[in-house]
Order: structure tokens, then sequence, then C-alpha cells
């Protein structure tokens, strides 16, 4: 990271600005702008997230918002309602009060004297999901966004469900917000009123997971804020970005295709960090991108900006299964539109990846369909070829066990959260292997299998991985995919299966850009359960797959494919904010199974240790723990648990929550309890359980 000193303008911070809201409430801002503009008024960026700018996001902050404030323009962060300094009460995430919220928060900037009425929103995560979302009501001022790491759907590809599957997620991110929303606020700014604020952030919290839980399918619940619901709804450019290693990757190219507003794509090789920041390596010159794009949408530059690529991405080499990455080698590729016209889909069936024998057994027809043409996608037999039907049935029943090292559903590239060697996993599953590769091959895009499948449960779930099978057998996951059967035929109203009968389905992978190298192999393994890193069905599930009468299909991308030589900058930023450690961090990630009582857990630990913000003079200690465990192959004895202890304090003032979510299920009902206390000192002076079970809805 190069920490740049001489910005083109002088600039001034304002710590805490109070916006008011129409219904009385106060927001908290922090804003940096040039100096020059009291009297020459300057376009404005707006970024709001509940991640407190007093202290937990200050050091990131500090990084770019002065950055970019130094290139001509206001930056304005702020607090959430009901987070950090900001009043009021958060009691969920994306709500309509947030949004309008944002829209009044626009308004209010646009009518300061130091800004010249244009607006941008920015931001990664949350941020980039409110800059979107606010995008597509269209407040007058708001002229381009620039978002990280978000989504257009908010069931689909988010971290609560995918394909219809709950992700262990759901749970850690209530956990996280269970946290966050019951912090107190700083007494230096909002003086003696902190400690009512405190408290009415404590009475009015609770689990958020028992609501996500309340909307197991496809509902208004989760249409609401998602902007693939009406993509013609945006009508500001949007530069794109996210990182393969990130959870949200598929919502850049998923916006590229359906939005129809001038659009720009950036994905690296990054777990859930902004690229300037992007672990793992390269990270690029982002600011440097982001300086380009509101220069020529919020002050008219003609710097060619939309004359570039559509998308630019990050080919992946080929690396050995690790839990983290430093780097990933790679390079720079190009696409002038996408989908892009250098990536063709590759249709094989699953049989020519195994040796199969003719199976006698009486055909059943599909469910609703009686015809034997192969239906879109699939391949039809060569003539005097194999007959599809002729290919023996394989079954898989998995344990529990497949899917102990899938890692994070996001990654944060600390603790180590990647997957790991697929080995052990793919012993529980059913597996599909290519001949070895003669030629390079690479891809870019969303693989998706084609199934033709039936089960002996009502509830069902597959997971299909996509590998890298080095010639010593060592196995690196490139993408996988998740779908709960049920939702076969959509996630609005999804069907219960019936046992034996045989079904048609598609199960999408997540995008990626890989190259795989001569001598290597692609693995597709099929699980029926990938826990933890999604919850299990009810109960164990066999899974038939007739492999002549499925396939695979790969996006790949033709070798003569543009690639760019170094586009992007190396990293720059303004040298962030002061601060010690005074208590050392822990970071831990332990997968255990005892073989008598045949117990298994994955333990996660997450502790900033304490650290001392200088310009705050705030101590600040965070320590987040997850633990997920079960027994042997008992699908009703899986567990999760998030438990953070979030402390702030300075002089005499210490201030403590300790917050705790579990959550388990039987074959009827998940079970949540939670709990929540708060500390002045050793005293406690709040305290609450919640004990709640929501019905189980085909899940």
């Amino acid at each position: 990271m190069r920490y740049v000193t001489d910005l083109p303008h002088p600039i001034e911070e304002d710590q805490h600005v109070w916006i008011p809201m129409s219904d009385g409430v106060r927001l908290s801002a922090k804003i940096w702008r040039p100096t020059s503009s009291d009297t020459d008024p300057v376009p404005a960026v707006l970024e709001s997230i509940p991640y407190r700018k007093r202290d937990l996001s200050s050091v990131r902050d500090s990084m770019h918002h002065p950055y970019l404030a130094g290139h001509g323009y206001a930056c304005v962060r702020v607090d959430t309602r009901g987070t950090g300094e900001s009043e009021g009460l958060l009691a969920d995430e994306y709500l309509e009060r947030e949004q309008r919220d944002s829209e009044e928060v626009l308004a209010w900037i646009a009518a300061q004297p130091w800004c010249d009425g244009r607006t941008g929103m920015m931001g990664i995560s949350w941020g980039a999901f409110a800059a979107l979302q606010v995008a597509a009501r269209r407040p007058p001022s708001l002229r381009a966004i620039a978002i990280a790491s978000f989504t257009d759907d908010r069931y689909d590809d988010d971290m609560h469900y995918m394909g219809g599957c709950m992700l262990s997620d759901n749970l850690a991110e209530a956990g996280t917000m269970f946290a966050y929303a019951t912090c107190p606020p700083d007494p230096a700014l909002v003086g003696d009123r902190w400690r009512e604020m405190w408290h009415e952030r404590l009475s009015g919290s609770g689990p958020w997971v028992v609501e996500w839980l309340r909307h197991q399918r496809r509902d208004a619940y989760w249409r609401h804020a998602s902007v693939c619901e009406d993509y013609t709804a945006l009508q500001v450019p949007v530069l794109a970005s996210s990182g393969w290693a990130d959870g949200y990757s598929n919502a850049v190219t998923r916006l590229l295709r359906h939005a129809t507003v001038e659009r720009k794509g950036l994905i690296g090789p990054w777990s859930h960090k902004l690229p300037h920041l992007g672990e793992p390596g390269p990270a690029i010159g982002y600011l440097q991108e982001l300086v380009r794009w509101w220069d020529h949408w919020l002050k008219d530059v003609d710097n060619g900006v939309m004359d570039e690529p559509m998308l630019r991405t990050w080919m992946q080499e080929s690396v050995p299964p690790s839990t983290s990455y430093e780097e990933r080698p790679g390079r720079w590729i190009a696409e002038p539109s996408w989908p892009s016209p250098h990536v063709r889909e590759v249709t094989s069936p699953l049989y020519a990846h195994t040796i199969g024998t003719p199976d006698d057994t009486d055909r059943v027809p599909y469910e609703d369909d009686d015809s034997e043409e192969p239906g879109p996608g699939e391949v039809p037999v060569a003539e005097g070829g194999p007959d599809p039907e002729d290919f023996e049935e394989l079954t898989v029943r998995s344990p529990l066990s497949v899917g102990q090292y899938a890692g994070k559903w996001a990654s944060y590239n600390a603790p180590p959260d990647l997957p790991y060697d697929q080995r052990e996993e793919d012993g529980g599953s059913l597996v599909f292997e290519s001949p070895v590769l003669t030629e390079r091959t690479e891809m870019l895009g969303s693989p998706s299998v084609r199934l033709d499948f039936s089960v002996d449960r009502p509830v069902a779930m597959v997971a299909a991985r996509l590998s890298d099978v080095a010639p010593g057998g060592a196995t690196t996951r490139v993408t996988y995919g998740l779908l709960n059967l049920t939702h076969r035929s959509g996630a609005d109203e999804p069907e219960l299966l019936v046992p034996g009968r045989r079904y048609r389905a598609t199960v999408h992978l997540n995008g990626t850009a890989q190259a795989f190298p001569p001598g290597h192999r692609i693995r597709l393994s099929l699980s029926t359960s990938y826990w933890p890193l999604a919850w299990p069905p009810p109960e164990p599930v066999l899974l038939s797959v007739r492999p002549g009468t499925s396939s695979l299909t790969l996006p790949i991308r033709s070798a003569d494919g543009p690639a760019e030589r170094d586009p992007f900058g190396p990293p720059e930023a303004v040298e962030p904010l002061a601060t010690t450690q005074k208590v050392l961090p822990e970071q831990d990630w332990t997968v255990s199974r005892n073989l008598v009582d045949y117990t298994s857990a994955l333990d996660i630990v997450k502790d900033s240790g304490t650290v001392h913000y200088e310009d705050a003079g705030l101590d600040v200690g965070r320590r987040a723990v997850e633990r997920y465990d079960w027994v042997a192959d008992d699908f009703t004895s899986v567990r999760g648990r998030s438990s953070w202890t979030m402390r702030f304090g300075r002089d005499g003032w210490d201030t403590r929550t300790e917050t705790s979510t579990v959550l388990s299920s039987d074959e009827k009902q998940f079970h949540v309890h939670a709990t929540l206390d708060a500390y002045e000192g050793e005293e406690r002076v709040f305290s609450r359980n919640w004990q709640i079970d929501v019905d189980r809805d085909h899940l």
C-alpha cells in the first residue's frame, strides 16, 4: 500500500454532525471535504453503514474518505439509525425506514452550501446494498454509485439462503448484528444522553435470525429491496466490484447482464475486501478508479472511463488447496460485454465421466414430463451412440462430515476460511471426473449441473462442487452450488418430493474464473449434505442420479480472449488513523472429531484483542466465537452458536455487551435460544433471554 500525502486539495474534517430526519431522529455523520468547498461547492459521496464510524470502521474510513476528499469531493460517512452515535433503533436490515433515511440524508447533503447539488453513493457489503437499493428509488440528486461485495437478490444470493438451502451464515450474520445493534454510543459525542440511547437499543433489540427463519421461501420480505425484481428502476451508472473468494461475486455479472444503465464490472481474486485492500492479492489502485468514476459522472470530465471494457476480471491459475492465500497467481482479462462473446457453454453428460453398466430397471416418467426429448441445456444422444437410459443409476447418502472443510460462505481471509483439500469431502460424495486434460482450459462464468434424480425423503438438498485435481491427487475446490430440491420449480412455492419419483432439476454454481492446466482433471462432486456451511435437511437422504440423462455445463473461455497487462495502478490510500494494540488478537479455526462419542465440531474464534484508538481516546475490544457441532449422522443433533463480546471504554467509562444466539432443530422445527447482557463496569445493567421456535418450511 502506498500512502499518499500530496493530495490535490487541502481538506477539513467535521467529526460529528447531526442530520435531522423527518420523524425527529437525528443521524450522526462524519464529513471530510476540501477546505475550498466553503466558497467553491463540490459533489458529495455518501457511505451509510452500521459499523461505527467512531471506532470499528474508523481506520478503514480514514484511508479512503480523506483520499476522495483530497481529490475534490465531500465525503459523508453516516452511522445507520440505531448504531454508532445515531439516534433511533436498528431492528433489521434494509428496512423501508433505512432507505428513506438515506434519501433524506442525500437531500440534506445536496442542500449544503459546500455541495454543488450532485451526489453519489459508495460502499462495501451493507454500504453497497444501501447504495444499490437507494439508487433504485431514484433520489433526484443521485448521479452514480460505486459498490463492492453486494447483491441484487436478497433471497437467493445473500448470506441467508442459497438455492433454497439455509446457510450457517444466516446465524453468523444475525449474531454479528445482534452485537453491533446493542453497542452504546460514545458519550464524548452525544453527551449525557448516551445511557438513554443505549438502553433504547438494548430493550428494542433481539435475535435477528428469528425473522429470517420466518421467511424460508422467497416472499415479499425478501423481494423488498431486491433490485433484481425490477432492473429498470435502476437509472444511475454503476461501478460494481467483488472478489472470486467472496460470497457476492455472482451479482456483478448478473447486474452487467440485466441492468440497462451505464455499468462497469470488476472482479479480482479477493475475499470480502475493498479492492485496494484486496486479499488474496494482488490488490489494485481502486481509489484511483473511484476518482476517475466520480470525475466522469459527478464532474462531467471526459476521461474515457466508459470506453474501457465492461468487465475486467482476474483469471486465476491453478493452486494447491489452502485455507488462505497471500496472492493468487493469474492475469487480468477483459470482456467488452456480458455475456461475453469469448465464452461458450460446453455441455457433457455425466456418463462421459464415469464407467457405467446397463440398468435394466423399468423407466419411470419425469413428473409433469413424459417426453424422452432432452431438456434445455442437455446434449441429445448421438445417432448410433449409447442409450442414455442404459447407464447404471448411481446413489449417495452423504455423512454430516461432508462440509467440514468447506470454509465460509464468504471468505474474509482471516482467520483462514477458504476450503481445504477436498479429498476427504469427496469420500462422502458422488464423484464424476474428466479425463486428464491435454491442453489448458479456462473457465469464466457460472457452471451448472442438470440432474435426473430421485430421492427417498420428501425434503432433500444437493451440493455440487467443481474442483481442480492435480496429478498427485490434491483437490482444490473452484466453485460450488446448493439446491434445496423442494425448490426445484421455484423458491416462492416449494413442493415436497415424492420418494422414488424421477425429477429434473438444475443446480447453478457460483461464477468463477479459473484456468486448468494440462495434466489436471476437472471433478464434479455431489453430496446430500454440506454442513456446517449449509443447514442439513431433517433426516439423511439417499439421492439417486442417472448419469446418462444428467449433464454438466461449463462456461469455457476461448484461448484467444483479450487480456490486459497491468490495467490498474498500485493500491493507494491516505495513511490510516493511529491505533495501539493493547491486548493481542486471537484467531482460530479448528475441526474436531471424537471417536468415542462421535461428536464433531467446527470452532471459530475471531478476537481483535483490545485496540486503543488514539484519535478518539477509546479502548475497544471485540471477540466473536462460533461453534457448529453434531453427533455422528444424527441430522437432528446439528447446532450452531454465535457469541460476541463488545467492550468500549475510556478513563472511568467502561461498558460491555455479551450476546449469544444458539440455533438447533428437530425434524419439524428450528429452535432459537438467545441471551443479551449489558454491563457498566462489572455491574450488569440489562439482561434478557429469548426462547423461540419456528416451524421448518420445506427445509
